[in-house]
């Protein structure tokens, strides 16, 4: 069976990015004439810059500016040249300053991100292992895929969790001689810290473990001779950690320091680290930066800067202590997050703020979770306490109004970040006035003629269809296959419908739509442990169904107040519910959709396209090839129409208990061989079910026998079709015997034949639902893509995907 398209990552950012953009809160360009570190002009505005990541403010430092200055004069711009032939002059002097503060020799490298690719493949070795946290920087995760490509296990777990790092350990622990822990020191978003004594004791109990720290955020501001929040923790660096520090951010210069005391392995790093051997070194400018920024590090000075710094940090957290804002970690570090939860909140929060003189950055997906936006503040020591006072006077502010202006409110944003704690709650202003919903838990209590007017007519969820899925499922013994059914219409106060839709609830794979090699992977860690990676859901539709599972009366007037209703009402189920993830499904393109539901805290992502069949004009098999394209119409002669004769085609809408059982067979061999569209084996139950339900029918290939055509043969093919309101045939499942499949074209041969079985009963549509898009195509049906919108609780099963591989270590 063909390979369904998979989602897009890059297109789901670019969409995220793109809608900050138009908002006017990223991709700007500063328009000062000179930088001081205070204020920044953006668009013809001076602001307050509460933005930056240099912390101590060193960047505008004259000493620093001079130096580079002077080595431009001396050397040039550049020293075009690998540094595995010849240093620039003034290596050896920077160097020698970094051992002076370290206390040990460091490596130098161009940047943080081109030092984890020279040094996390070299320091790693094929009979080690790695886990990741989760929040770790995407550097450290980018460089860790080059080592999947040698077979070595990359694991991850999530932020900061000691009990699941520990499990993973003692997973890894008779596998892998080295077990790598990479995290940050000082993590960029939240400003929360990598928990180093835990670390250090669970290093103890487990001395294959390694600890990797990328400490750039926590660079000198912290730490004697600024070297750190890890060392400030640790004092000395243990045999079994490195650290990666930074020249730039708050050293103020550029580039980037190794920390490793095992000496064999920093001169292997060193001599030979990918991009330390290839990519140019760094320009005598910023050497000579360096050099000046390490004088001050190793002075006195460094204290009195901290200290400024300290202070300022200390102020704001004192007047935050004050208000209700939403504040996700406290701490001392100079990274403060401002939970929104949504980015329209954000949005409209970031432009009040430029509007009253305050740059501050939008925290948005993929560096949090879409329904974890926020805002970054981040203050350095060029900030003056009048205007961190004014800031937080202005967020008090305009929080509030924004808040009532995206239909957004604390006690939302508390519940998406789980702790934050508030003093006054201010609730969701909904004027439901003109509107009306109906909301039940079974299709039996939602009238059958409207249900049927507004999304009968389509795959398997007209009224009749929906009974059906509760028979099967609503009362499942299995927690893989119970679904709980919630539906929802709102109309006008002169009831005409605005939104018809239904949603069920149950457990997804993690993998559902990831390539069939990770799902492969999963596979076989489920023979094990069933449940393994997957979530709770609330999705519009169900696993079952396919098609448009949302009515939108789009030319009503208050068509967008009804969409913001029925999100408020689903995301007040999905909080009760405790859900991991809320899923709106199965839409074609809209700009407006994509605009209500990304400011709403969606992530726009691509589904499988849908097929569907809807030229049912015809009256013969010549005929019908006839409306084929040229290509079709050779491939359907060639590899359809001549199997025909092999079989006996039977329709049946009893069936016996044998008769069941031989299609649940066909069923699952189909399932087992096709881990493109990942969802859970349905149990013999929901056939039984079919099988005494009027609306199924069941199309049968049995192969004729040879010796006597008279006598029926071996069953090798079923399609199980649902007959919806005498419109539309939903072909729903397929089920193949595998031993038959090439050598006779089952699948198209049931494909035609489900075809010729809709012209019969004269439908009008026959809905083939997704996957298998081409062999489809091939036989008339069109292609219809489709997206959905997605919220999550956190990106961690996203982010999990990436780090799976085929990997004889990890089975």
């Amino acid at each position: 069976m063909a390979k369904i398209k998979h989602n897009n990552f890059i297109d789901t950012v670019d969409e995220v990015f793109s809608g900050a953009k138009k908002e006017g809160v990223m991709h700007l360009y500063a328009e000062d004439k000179s930088l001081n570190g205070r204020t920044i002009q953006i668009k013809g505005k001076e602001m307050f810059h509460f933005g930056t990541t240099g912390y101590l403010g060193l960047e505008q430092d004259s000493r620093l500016k001079e130096a580079a200055i002077d080595a431009i004069k001396k050397f040039g711009t550049q020293f075009p040249l690998s540094k595995s032939y010849i240093s620039n002059p003034l290596y050896a002097e920077l160097e020698a300053k970094m051992e002076a503060m370290y206390g040990i020799p460091t490596i130098i490298t161009k940047n943080s991100t081109l030092g984890h690719m020279a040094v996390i493949p070299t320091a790693v070795r094929d009979e080690d292992g790695v886990i990741l946290d989760h929040q770790v920087h995407w550097s450290v995760q980018t460089a860790c895929q080059l080592l999947k490509l040698r077979g070595i296990p990359v694991e991850m777990i999530k932020h900061s969790n000691m009990v699941l790092l520990e499990d993973k350990i003692k997973q890894l622990m008779s596998k892998c001689k080295k077990i790598w822990y990479m995290a940050d020191g000082v993590y960029s978003m939240f400003g929360d810290y990598a928990p180093i004594a835990a670390l250090m004791e669970l290093s103890k109990k487990y001395p294959q473990l390694h600890l990797y720290f990328d400490d750039v955020h926590g660079m000198s501001w912290k730490g004697k001779n600024g070297t750190g929040y890890v060392l400030s923790v640790l004092k000395e660096i243990p045999d079994n950690v490195m650290i990666m520090g930074t020249l730039s951010k708050t050293f103020g210069a550029s580039g980037a320091v190794l920390l490793c005391p095992n000496a064999k392995l920093r001169e292997k790093i060193k001599v030979f680290g990918g991009p330390l051997t290839f990519s140019a070194q760094l320009e005598p400018a910023s050497v000579a930066a360096a050099i000046a920024a390490a004088d001050i590090h190793l002075s006195v000075e460094i204290t009195i800067l901290q200290s400024e710094l300290a202070e300022k940090i200390a102020y704001f957290n004192e007047l935050i202590s004050k208000t209700a804002l939403p504040i996700i970690v406290k701490n001392d570090s100079p990274v403060f997050f401002l939970g929104t939860a949504i980015p329209i909140t954000s949005y409209k929060l970031v432009q009040n703020l430029f509007e009253e003189g305050f740059f501050v950055n939008p925290a948005i997906y993929p560096a949090v979770p879409v329904q974890n936006t926020g805002i970054r503040i981040t203050l350095s020591r060029h900030n003056q306490k009048e205007e961190i006072k004014a800031l937080v006077e202005a967020i008090e502010k305009y929080l509030p109004i924004v808040l009532k202006e995206t239909g957004n409110s604390l006690s939302k944003i508390q519940s998406a970040f789980g702790s934050v704690e508030t003093h006054t709650t201010i609730d969701i202003i909904v004027d439901k006035s003109s509107l009306q919903l109906k909301y039940e838990t079974s299709i039996s209590k939602m009238d059958k003629p409207t249900w049927n007017e507004l999304l009968g007519q389509q795959s398997t969820f007209d009224w009749e269809g929906l009974h059906f899925l509760e028979v099967a499922f609503a009362n499942s013994d299995e927690p893989a296959n119970k679904w709980d059914f919630h539906y929802y219409i709102i109309k006008d106060k002169n009831e005409i419908p605005l939104i018809a839709t239904f949603f069920t609830y149950g457990l997804w794979k993690d993998d559902m739509m990831a390539t069939e090699s990770i799902s492969k992977h999963l596979e076989e860690e489920r023979i094990k442990n069933p449940l393994y990676l997957t979530s709770k859901v609330l999705g519009m539709g169900s696993l079952f169904t396919e098609g448009n599972h949302c009515y939108l009366n789009t030319s009503h007037p208050l068509i967008e107040e009804a969409i913001l209703m029925l999100l408020q009402e689903i995301e007040t189920l999905y909080n009760h519910l405790n859900a991991d993830m809320l899923v709106l499904r199965d839409f074609e393109e809209n700009e407006q959709l994509n605009r209500i539901f990304h400011n709403q805290g969606y992530l726009k992502v691509t589904m499988p396209d849908s097929c569907v069949v809807e030229n049912l004009e015809w009256d013969t098999p010549q005929a019908f090839t006839n409306k084929l394209s040229p290509r079709s119409k050779r491939h359907f002669i060639e590899e359809v129409l001549p199997f025909e004769k092999a079989f006996d085609v039977v329709i049946k809408n009893e069936l016996t208990i044998i008769e069941t059982e031989q299609i649940y067979q066909l069923y699952k061999n189909v399932k087992n061989n096709n881990l493109a569209f990942n969802t859970f084996t349905y149990p013999p139950n929901v056939f039984i079910a079919m099988v005494t339900d009027p609306n199924w029918e069941f199309i049968m290939l049995y192969l004729k026998d040879e010796d006597n055509e008279q006598q029926q043969g071996q069953l090798v093919g079923t399609l199980f079709c649902y007959k919806n309101s005498n419109y539309t045939y939903s072909p729903s499942l397929i089920g193949m015997d595998y031993n038959y499949v090439r050598e006779f074209q089952i699948y198209r041969q049931l494909l035609y034949q489900g075809i010729k079985r809709a012209k019969e009963l004269n439908f009008k549509k026959i809905d083939f639902g997704f996957s298998a898009t081409f062999e489809k195509k091939k036989l008339g049906a069109t292609v219809i893509p489709k997206v959905a919108y997605v919220q999550a609780r956190d990106n961690f099963s996203m982010e999990l995907m990436g780090t799976l591989q085929n990997d004889d270590k990890t089975h």
